[in-house]
């Protein structure tokens, strides 16, 4: 990080280039897993209604593929603390 304030001319607060650099990290994080979200509850739900006596298994599945995406984000989030 500090070689990327001195190539960027940043002459003040390096902690703070930091803290922003690390937020930005985590808001990109986290554009991936809300997209895959989206996109896993959606075809669950179009899933459901073209054959209702599968929805059970189908939920079953929808929340397993979001619990697996959301660790994506957990994963960034985590990664915004240690940097």
């Amino acid at each position: 990080m500090d070689l990327l304030a001195q190539a960027a001319g940043v002459t003040g607060d390096i902690g703070a280039l930091k803290s922003a650099i690390a937020a930005m990290g985590y808001g990109l994080a986290a554009i991936g897993p809300g997209i895959g979200i989206g996109i896993v509850v959606g075809n669950a739900v179009q899933a459901m209604a073209r054959q209702p006596e599968a929805a059970g298994m189908v939920r079953t599945t929808m929340f397993l593929g979001i619990a697996f995406t959301e660790a994506l984000a957990l994963i960034g989030f985590v990664l915004f603390f240690l940097a």
